[in-house]
């Protein structure tokens, strides 16, 4: 898998290739049947497949202000994309300059002329150039003029409704990961750097690993059962609290992860936590012997709950 960028023409083994072109922030149901549409179209030319994404966000270079919501980091991206069966990544920059970019001069300076493409997948639902002036249907009308065979996916139907990033960005917001889980077809995951906090957990017999919580949207605060992968690739069941930590203070926003059955030092190393199941929100508790008592019931259902069948 090559990662590219947008500014950049394209290595010649990779041109004439097959576009899925969009954000695919959370690569959900949705943008895997885009994907997958590519990946056919693709076979059926005989030409590389690249997924397309956007960094930053576009809604983060019109509104600069709104809160963290992204599902996956650039690496995640690049790893499902991988995965799906794409030869390459290619990371749009979205700034001044592309904002301000016709539909016309998108399709026929960017798609066909800086990346001389053959194809290129979209949602129904896609928008594009300045004034989201372009939408899929006038993308394959433009790109016929240019040689490149555009098509359109409509949306995914779970539950009578469309499968999108909002919804799944709802649910987490909802204290609901397993809606997240099955619109995705997998958990919503946190990748951080283990940071070095105050070692209050270890001091209550419950040491985590703290990780920040980034541009990621924040899933309700409370206590979750998790499955975490270390860098070395083991795969851990755990338990870990999501939140400001309303017992202690200074208040901090973190990610607190108390692995199962395992010692060791994680300072420094890159975690990802599969958010699976919320067990209860955030509270404030009398004293640290209620609170600990509390971890205790919160360990044996996390337990339960991740030893059924998922």
């Amino acid at each position: 898998m090559q990662r590219l960028a947008s500014d950049q023409p394209l290595p010649d083994s990779l041109r004439g290739a097959v576009l899925a072109l969009g954000n695919f922030d959370g690569f959900h149901l949705g943008h895997q049947a885009v994907v997958n549409r590519a990946i056919s179209l693709g076979f059926h030319k005989r030409a590389p497949v690249i997924v397309a994404t956007f960094d930053p966000h576009p809604v983060h270079h019109f509104k600069p202000d709104a809160p963290p919501f992204r599902l996956t980091t650039l690496d995640q991206r690049e790893r499902l994309f991988a995965h799906a069966g794409a030869d390459a990544m290619l990371v749009f920059a979205f700034d001044e300059a592309l904002a301000a970019t016709g539909a016309d001069d998108f399709v026929s300076g960017v798609l066909a002329g800086r990346f001389g493409l053959a194809g290129v997948v979209t949602g129904t639902d896609f928008t594009f150039g300045r004034g989201r002036s372009g939408n899929a249907d006038s993308l394959r009308t433009l790109g016929r003029a240019h040689g490149i065979d555009a098509e359109a996916v409509p949306p995914v139907m779970v539950g009578g409704q469309p499968v999108s990033s909002s919804r799944i960005r709802d649910a987490l917001a909802a204290g609901d990961p397993a809606t997240a889980t099955r619109l995705l077809t997998r958990p919503f995951s946190i990748e951080g750097t283990v940071e070095r906090g105050d070692a209050r957990g270890r001091e209550l017999g419950y040491p985590t690993a703290n990780l920040s919580l980034g541009g990621y949207q924040r899933p309700a605060y409370g206590i979750y059962a998790v499955r975490v992968r270390l860098d070395d690739g083991s795969e851990h069941d755990g338990v870990a609290n999501l939140g400001v930590r309303p017992m202690f203070e200074p208040a901090r926003e973190l990610l607190e992860v108390f692995i199962f059955d395992w010692s060791g030092d994680l300072y420094d190393r890159v975690l990802e936590v599969d958010v699976i199941a919320f067990l209860r929100g955030e509270q404030k508790f009398d004293g640290l012997d209620a609170l600990v008592a509390q971890m205790r019931e919160d360990e044996a259902q996390a337990r339960r709950l991740l030893a059924l069948p998922q």
